[in-house]
């Protein structure tokens, strides 16, 4: 008998993260992948290495939902055939709720964006997110580890090996950087620098996004920054409380979205959207361009499968959105060859 996965997708700008669950919910195989600028061919890379992994420990394996988050989760929902594409926030704080269930507020900080979530009994009540300011982010912590000659997996130690942390102007990525050298011409060692550093990422974090609003325990920190112990110490002093890094951090919103998809076709006992496997060997193209139906002149996204247009999205009024090819509507009938 085949074992039964249900599969989550998270298209970050930075990175692309693949999960599979049991029915349990439990993380059977789960991948970080840099994105690289291509998210199509990280999805399949991500699959095929998934596929290769989860045959050799489990035999044959059946995708019974199939879900995408992040910022390119319509991107992802289309290549793939998902049964549900969810925005980020839903997903990340369900699974922390999962993992945490008293969850209180959920930093997550990712390679280009942030975001903080407040949950008040196990229901999401308010979020904010940055998509604009990098200096609160890990792109910016990879590119200063870059310039300073230190691996970013160190940069954590090096955070707590410091004595006397320098105070370090974060409000801005140019101001950041311009303050480290100087205080690197100044003599200040690297690890009291990346101590000011990790303190500088928090209070910019908590400026741009927390803005007075409560932050109450039990606090919960996940994303790809997570992983660096400096980033938590620092948030830890910042709110003076625990803050819990959960085993599944990297790949929270693909879990999360993976365990809705799944909840969702068990509800309505639908059958997988999922296209299967073989989708690693279908050719796909993407194109963008500017509709002048309008004064919006809205930017148009549009899919292309094999030479024909799979979906289009980022328009206003629906007139390209809505316009759905018989190849889409074929996908339902074809969902049961899910396994290659």
């Amino acid at each position: 008998m085949a074992k039964k996965m249900a599969l989550g997708i998270d298209v970050g700008s930075v990175t692309t993260k693949l999960v599979f669950i049991d029915e349990n919910d439990e993380v059977l195989e789960g991948l970080y992948i840099r994105t690289k600028g291509n998210p199509i061919i990280t999805i399949k890379h991500g699959m095929v290495e998934a596929y290769e992994t989860l045959k050799k420990n489990y035999g044959e394996i059946e995708i019974i939902a199939v879900g995408t988050t992040g910022s390119g989760r319509q991107l992802a929902g289309v290549v793939v055939g998902a049964d549900m594409v969810k925005n980020e926030i839903s997903a990340h704080a369900y699974a922390a709720t999962r993992e945490v269930p008293d969850v209180s507020t959920i930093f997550e900080i990712g390679g280009q964006d942030s975001k903080i979530i407040f949950i008040r009994n196990g229901a999401i009540v308010d979020f904010a997110m940055n998509t604009v300011c990098a200096a609160g982010t890990g792109s910016f912590l990879d590119h200063q580890a870059e310039r300073i000659g230190i691996p970013i997996e160190e940069f954590g130690d090096y955070s707590l090996r410091a004595k006397n942390p320098v105070r370090i102007a974060g409000r801005c990525t140019v101001f950041a950087e311009s303050d480290m050298i100087h205080k690197q011409q100044m003599g200040a060692t690297s690890e009291d620098i990346i101590a000011g550093l990790s303190e500088s990422l928090v209070r910019n974090y908590l400026n741009n996004l927390a803005r007075g609003k409560e932050l109450l325990p039990t606090f919960v920190f996940q994303g790809g920054v997570s992983e660096n112990i400096g980033i938590v110490k620092a948030f830890e002093r910042t709110v003076g409380h625990e803050v819990i890094v959960p085993k599944n951090n990297k790949i929270m919103g693909a879990w999360g979205v993976a365990m809705l998809a799944k909840r969702e076709i068990e509800i309505t006992g639908k059958t997988t959207n999922f296209k299967g496997f073989k989708i690693t060997e279908v050719k796909h193209d993407t194109r963008v361009f500017y509709c002048d139906g309008c004064a919006n002149n809205c930017e148009i996204y549009e899919v292309i499968e094999n030479g024909e247009t799979l979906a289009y999205w980022g328009d206003r009024c629906g007139r390209w959105s809505n316009k759905i090819t018989s190849k889409v509507s074929s996908h339902a009938t074809q969902a049961k060859s899910n396994t290659k």
